[in-house]
């Protein structure tokens, strides 16, 4: 099954990336993988990373991603509140 990559809202990118510094908590979004990598024990470097095995790409992946989710929900639960 092939993945896609590829934002559906392009204009939505800025927003994403500054998402992603959040959760991670860090100030810019190219710092919060190598952060979450940090966290988890994880030696990701700039440039190539072909030698990390699925399971440690996934630590990082998972973490950030999961946070992120996370994060968009209790954004809408909040707006839902609101309404």
């Amino acid at each position: 099954m092939a993945r896609r990559n590829k934002i559906l809202v392009p204009e939505a990118r800025k927003a994403l990336d500054d998402l992603k510094a959040q959760v991670a908590g860090t100030m810019k979004a190219e710092e919060a993988k190598f952060e979450t990598a940090r966290e988890v024990g994880v030696p990701l470097n700039k440039g190539y990373n072909g030698n990390l095995s699925t399971r440690e790409a996934g630590k990082v992946g998972g973490r950030l991603g999961g946070s992120m989710v996370r994060e968009l929900v209790r954004m809408a639960k909040e707006n839902l509140r609101k309404q």
